[in-house]
């Protein structure tokens, strides 16, 4: 297998930006496949409570799963700046520093997780005929968080050096795997819902396996030597800000998803089932925007690296424009297919189910728009290596969703929760843009 690395640094903007976030669109549906799959094969063979289980625990699970990509995907942005300078001395001492905080960062998850997971299942007012289930099934996942933040950390090192293709070879295999244990474990075994945990982290683990057997055969100039484990303050410093700014402004939109969970798990399990079925479709339609603001992320760090400020300038506005024709076409294809998809992800035919999941896209889908211009903005500014102002907008969206659930959602029901996000992504890009524009301003000034 050759290299598979992509110039982001030097050729048309747009082609690299697209051939780069290419297969980190596809590793990003695979890598949604593995909870959707739980999701679609519960349903299905353990019934409706144990759906609800799953999405009463979603929440929590994008917390984590948010978080460990965050981490691997921050401390990726100070690996390639220095690839970007060509600085490989201190390229090989920040992936020491990586191994060394993510190991700590995954022991400190898991003893929060042993300690705390059922206290918040029962704080978010999960229904006590499937709190149990639920407990099951994050537990699994939250336990195991080492092996996820393993593959995001080695996905998140060959993605800093332009390869993002590798990485999905390694993804499409585990994920295939994934769904195959789901169905054994499931109807063979009869393992009930926690086994589906198990699988994804069976799953992943293959995945980060593999991927560091590749980083070894291909590229192994990002392999640290003994002689790189050295405590460098800065560069920790630099690498635990970068990787907790991104992990922390993942997990506070989370939180606000948990604040707006403990809303949802009001209206019963038919509505958590619609809710559940309605966000993994949306996962998979905004994914293009995820996946182009997390390539824009690559380029503008290597190429602020490279002191390339006006190739910076023109990657964002060709991606902004990406992004809003992408926001139109999902916006159209969900209006469409809502129903059908809702009764896919969701293996029901209950009216109340797809109705409720059907009208969240059809609404929500309204403000694409506005949320891929939000990432753009928000990534570039990771990638210039500014970990505060991304922050704010992420406590602007928990903010947001704590007045939602407090004030709007008690008055409007379900519609209240299908609004919450879609209105807080205005502020949150207002805030973004003004940011963005004045950093920008300052690096032709410097």
């Amino acid at each position: 297998m050759k290299n598979a690395s992509v110039d982001l640094l030097r050729g048309p903007i747009l082609r690299s930006l697209l051939i780069f976030a290419l297969p980190i669109l596809i590793s990003n549906i695979f890598q949604q496949l593995y909870n959707t799959a739980d999701v679609m094969i519960v349903g299905r063979f353990l019934g409706p409570d144990a759906l609800a289980a799953v999405g009463a625990s979603s929440a929590i699970f994008d917390l984590v799963i948010g978080f460990a990509l965050g981490v691997g995907n921050g401390m990726g942005v100070v690996i390639a700046r220095y690839y970007g300078a060509q600085d490989y001395r201190k390229l090989r001492q920040s992936v020491a520093a990586t191994v060394v905080i993510g190991l700590g960062l995954s022991a400190l998850v898991m003893i929060l997780g042993h300690f705390g997971l059922y206290p918040l299942l029962r704080f978010l007012g999960t229904p006590t005929s499937i709190i149990g289930q639920s407990y099951q099934y994050i537990s699994m996942i939250v336990s195991c968080v080492g092996v996820t933040l393993g593959y995001n950390l080695c996905a998140g090192l060959l993605r800093a050096v332009g390869d993002s293709l590798t990485a999905l070879y390694f993804l499409i295999f585990s994920a295939l795997v994934n769904i195959i244990l789901d169905l054994f474990f499931i109807t063979r075994l009869h393992l009930g819902v926690q086994s589906a945990g198990l699988a994804t982290i069976i799953s992943q683990g293959l995945s980060a396996i593999l991927c560091l057997y590749y980083i070894k055969k291909k590229v192994s100039f990002l392999l640290p030597h003994k002689s790189d484990f050295v405590l460098d303050s800065s560069l920790y410093l630099d690498l635990f800000g970068q990787g907790m700014a991104m992990g922390l402004m993942n997990s506070i939109v989370s939180i606000g998803t948990v604040t707006l969970q403990y809303a949802i798990n009001g209206f019963g399990p038919l509505i958590i089932s619609a809710q559940v079925s309605a966000r993994r479709i949306m996962s998979f339609a905004v994914l293009p925007l995820t996946s182009l603001a997390a390539g824009v992320t690559t380029f503008t760090s290597q190429n602020f690296g490279a002191q390339q400020f006006k190739r910076i300038v023109a990657g964002l506005k060709q991606s902004c424009l990406v992004s809003i024709i992408w926001s139109i076409i999902a916006c159209v294809l969900l209006y469409v297919t809502s129903s059908f998809l809702a009764g896919l992800i969701s293996g029901s035919d209950n009216a109340m189910i797809i109705d409720n999941a059907s009208r969240y896209l059809r609404i929500s889908s309204l403000f694409y728009p506005i949320l891929g211009i939000l990432l753009i903005f928000r990534n570039s500014l990771q990638g210039l290596g500014k970990k505060l102002t991304p922050l704010t907008s992420s406590f602007i969206e928990l903010f947001g969703k704590i007045l939602f659930v407090v004030f709007v959602i008690p008055y409007m029901g379900y519609l209240g929760v299908i609004l919450c996000e879609p209105l807080i992504w205005i502020p949150m890009t207002i805030q973004l843009y003004f940011s963005l524009r004045k950093h920008i301003r300052r690096l032709f000034v410097s």
